[in-house]
């Protein structure tokens, strides 16, 4: 029996292949997907490691954790009186995983919407042959089919610390970490990125104490340094305890919890015992399995798929995406690559500008950025201005209740254009979107200044930032 042709197949689900695919089908090509995640049940989980144990599931966990501790600390200011308050920690998981699925299945409608055929189970290379590709699928049941052009989009793993592997009871990854079954009295966290810091504060706002461990001097050193001073000077207050430049030695994992060895800034040996263990210390290109070899494919030092700015690799008509190639590993850029790709196989220009991706760290205060911070314009020696707004003067920050942070412009002292803008307060991870566009449109900080924004709004901070570059603020 002859294999099963596509035009396009796509070798992952997740936010960058399951978009690629939708675009594919949208502009007129047979498209495959096959992706091997599972449900508690073992059928097709679609979407990823975001969906399944990232954007989605931490999303959901922070936000149930957010309210507990608007109720347990916050309701009270609001003439809201709480009386046996309790937490049902089996019933917020279970709402996790229920978005989750939510989620999961709008991926199949959509699948079902746009006549892409879903294949579950992992996907590989076999051999290059007649038109295109031959890609074995392994799943519950075996078989192989042909595409002429291949869209990798395998995504990546949670980098394991030398010494301490992944167990997800006690030494947790990203997986573990959003499915602890009880709250753990202490919790220590190695690396504070984007997703250490999330887990840290849904399980700190839930009552663990929680300790981070940082290799790096500095706090947040991708952030903008006065960006990220104002957010480690909040979640200390909030009661995580944050040992920057430490270098760690030795983890003893036992019955009992987890035992780390550490060093501390100053050089003192220092041990630190916790019931569980989160490692974030960095994601790895997910091309296990793959079986690049068959076929040639040419993988960089780092296990990544090698392509170039229109995500081509070195075999033609094979293509990658997302995490599993260059660049931030961002589900929102690994979306934009795939709709470009699949322009790109019909022949149109599809785009993707590195320069305005943003960035968000979902924590409270969040944290949100695009652009160039201050210290990368002074190492490029580019003349700038900035000009910054804190939330304690806007108004519907106060009436929120939420009055941390502040908005913060970057612009070229020449032109005036935005080069960068960067938030850490109430809802960053929406107010970012303006700076965005604007940056797009190659706008400058006047623009936005002029601007008329809804009063009260949180947006009005990023005007009066932007008023901010000339020393012009209203309110401030």
């Amino acid at each position: 029996m002859a294999n099963k042709q596509f035009d396009v197949i796509v070798i992952g689900g997740g936010p960058g292949g399951y978009i690629a695919a939708i675009r594919a089908a949208q502009l007129g090509f047979n498209v495959a997907c096959i992706d091997e995640w599972k449900n508690a049940k073992g059928g097709p989980a679609l979407g990823g490691t975001c969906t399944n144990v990232g954007c989605i599931p931490s999303k959901a966990l922070l936000q149930s954790s957010e309210h507990f501790e608007h109720a347990s600390k916050h309701f009270a200011d609001h003439g809201i009186k709480v009386e046996g308050l309790g937490l049902d920690l089996d019933k917020m998981v279970g709402r996790k995983d229920a978005v989750v699925k939510q989620n999961n299945d709008g991926i199949t409608y959509l699948f079902k919407k746009n006549k892409v055929t879903s294949f579950h189970g992992r996907g590989s290379f076999v051999k290059a042959g007649g038109a295109g590709y031959e890609i074995k699928v392994a799943g519950a049941a075996e078989e192989t089919i042909e595409g002429k052009h291949i869209i990798v989009a395998t995504g990546s793993n949670a980098r394991a610390l030398p010494g301490a592997d992944f167990d997800e009871v006690n030494i947790l990854s990203n997986d573990g970490a959003l499915r602890i079954p009880g709250v753990p009295k202490k919790l220590g966290l190695i690396g504070s990125g984007v997703i250490g810091l999330e887990m840290g504060s849904v399980w700190r706002r839930l009552g663990s104490e929680v300790t981070v461990l940082e290799a790096l001097p500095t706090f947040l050193g991708a952030v903008d340094e006065q960006i990220a001073k104002e957010a480690q000077k909040a979640f200390t207050k909030q009661g995580l305890k944050i040992e920057l430049g430490v270098k760690v030695g030795e983890v003893k994992n036992g019955k009992k919890g987890v035992s780390i060895a550490w060093t501390n800034a100053k050089g003192e040996a220092q041990t630190l015992d916790v019931d569980k263990l989160i490692v974030s210390i960095g994601r790895v290109p997910n091309t296990i399995g793959l079986n690049a070899e068959a076929v040639g494919l040419k993988l960089d030092e780092r296990g990544a798929i090698v392509v170039d700015d229109d995500c081509k690799t070195s075999l033609p008509n094979v293509w990658a995406i997302g995490d599993v190639v260059r660049g931030p590993m961002l589900a929102h850029k690994a979306e934009e690559e795939g709709v470009a790709v699949a322009e790109r196989i019909a022949g149109q220009h599809g785009h993707v500008n590195f320069n305005t991706i943003p960035w968000v760290i979902y924590t409270s205060p969040e944290i949100a950025w695009v652009g160039q911070t201050e210290q990368q314009l002074k190492a490029a020696g580019r003349a700038y201005k900035a000009g910054t707004f804190p939330f304690l003067a806007n108004g519907r920050a106060r009436a929120l209740g939420d009055t941390t942070g502040m908005v913060k412009f970057l612009a070229d002292a020449a032109t005036d254009e935005i080069l960068g803008v960067h938030i850490v307060g109430p809802m960053a991870s929406e107010l970012i979107s303006e700076a965005v566009v604007a940056m797009e449109f190659k706008a400058s900080a006047e623009d936005i200044a002029r601007i008329c924004h809804a009063h009260p709004s949180l947006s009005e901070a990023t005007k009066e930032a932007a008023l901010a570059i000339d020393k012009r603020t209203l309110n401030f």
